[in-house]
């Protein structure tokens, strides 16, 4: 294992913002931290960066402790100096890192070109939008190199061209080997990019392991039917009920077992059917269902 969280617990005072938190990041994947506001996952990447100190348990990678030289952090918050040129900030925050001037600024500009915004290398980062920001931000965390990258909510402030540019990145790093942290409010990010999670809530672990399995202990029998004669339906047994979902309706049923029933009378009665599949379980219907009101 190359990140080891060991039941970790941080208290403040009387109150525990992490509690007996355990997780396991194999070198070269991206694992999803995930959770609502409040739930520890910053303090839980701060405990990682050596910010803060866990009141207990162990945090390490590849067995020994965390050295920040090889992480790469992008805050959810913005980092940066908005008084200070792109490149000049860039190159210093390499070298806090241990990077020599000029390695640096090759990387500045190699990592602009990627992300296509070779044009802002000079300019000031208050002068750019607050996508662009956010891109800076990114290459500021992965300038040197970094074997451990922690990505808190990377994709806010993006636009849908951009969130693919910088997944395409992302998804780079992690086949060449990059451990990845990665947390998101995006539930759809987390399913494409992510193969294993844990959900906190209360500064505790209220599900983890790979997002198949996890997926596959939730699903319910339903099926998702696009039809003007649902109706048809409305009696049959093996039906528990039927309701709005989408273009259509979600139809809940005793058993998987049951959806040859509904498809036979659908059919027996010539209904004319759009779309009839079974409902997949998604990881925000997961979240909802764990973490419920205090979705943000």
């Amino acid at each position: 294992m190359a990140l080891h969280i060991e039941r970790v617990t941080k208290e403040f005072g009387d109150f525990k913002a992490v509690d007996d938190l355990t997780f396991r990041v194999p070198q070269g994947e991206m694992f999803g931290l995930l959770g609502a506001n409040g739930a520890g996952k910053t303090t839980t990447f701060r405990m990682i960066l050596d910010i803060l100190k866990p009141t207990d348990g162990s945090i390490t990678w590849n067995g020994k402790a965390v050295d920040h030289r090889i992480v790469g952090y992008l805050p959810e918050e913005r980092g940066l100096y908005p008084k200070s040129q792109v490149r000049e900030q860039l190159v210093f925050l390499a070298s806090l890192k241990g990077m020599r001037g000029s390695d640096a600024k090759r990387a500045v500009k190699s990592w602009l070109e990627r992300l296509e915004i070779p044009q802002y290398e000079t300019m000031r980062v208050e002068q750019l939008s607050k996508g662009n920001q956010q891109k800076i931000q990114l290459v500021a965390a992965l300038l040197h190199n970094p074997e451990l990258v922690i990505l808190d909510e990377p994709f806010s402030g993006l636009d849908p061209v951009n969130v693919e540019i910088l997944k395409r990145e992302v998804l780079a790093l992690r086949d060449a080997g990059t451990t990845i942290v990665f947390s998101s409010h995006r539930m759809e990010h987390v399913e494409e990019l992510c193969q294993h999670v844990g959900i906190l809530k209360g500064g505790r672990a209220v599900v983890s392991g790979d997002v198949p399995t996890i997926k596959s202990r939730y699903e319910e029998p339903a099926l998702f039917i696009e039809t003007d004669q649902i109706h048809i339906l409305e009696s049959l047994p093996v039906v528990e009920t039927i309701e709005p979902y989408k273009s259509g309706h979600l139809v809940r049923l005793h058993s998987f077992e049951d959806s040859d029933a509904v498809l036979s009378a659908l059919v027996r009665h010539q209904a004319n059917v759009k779309t009839f599949m079974r409902q997949p379980v998604s990881l925000n219907d997961i979240f909802i269902k764990e973490v419920g009101q205090h979705v943000s």
